[in-house]
């Protein structure tokens, strides 16, 4: 592989999960067979459980395409993609000023903030679904009793 263009630009959370699939990444750090790096298969790992694995070139660019008018940097593009903020609270702080750029009129009826979410849960997939277990970060351990001696 020959490097065209050194840091030529970030990439999404799916471009990265793009990029460790075609070079053999799995949860399995052995399953990769020396392909990839373990610390590699651990990006992997945590990137299939976000909503990366279930974006797609073609929804990021319609997502990209659509916010063209609410006059977005880059990188405030970037961290929604990645992140697929789902309520107004969570967007807020990941645009600068946005209380400033993003127009909040209630007697016209224009909010831009929840325009913006409502585009997100409309364009960008969710992350797939997890246990109930898994989302409180909690596993069935076995409980070990005590050894009676006598």
């Amino acid at each position: 592989m020959k490097v065209l263009q050194a840091n030529a630009g970030a990439l999404t959370n799916c471009e990265v999960l793009e990029f460790l699939r075609g070079r053999g990444a799995t949860s399995d750090p052995m399953g990769s067979l020396g392909a990839v790096s373990p610390s590699e298969c651990k990006v992997y790992d945590w990137l299939v459980q976000t909503a990366a694995c279930n974006q797609t070139k073609e929804s990021i660019d319609e997502f990209l395409n659509k916010t063209e008018k609410f006059k977005l940097a880059k990188a405030e593009k970037l961290n929604i993609i990645n992140l697929r903020p789902s309520n107004p609270a969570i967007i807020d702080p990941m645009i600068e000023y946005g209380e400033k750029r993003l127009v909040k009129d209630d007697a016209k009826g224009i909010d831009q903030v929840q325009d913006l979410v409502d585009l997100v849960l409309e364009v960008l997939p969710p992350p797939p679904s997890r246990s109930e277990d898994e989302m409180l970060g909690q596993e069935e351990m076995p409980t070990e009793k005590p050894v009676e001696e006598g």
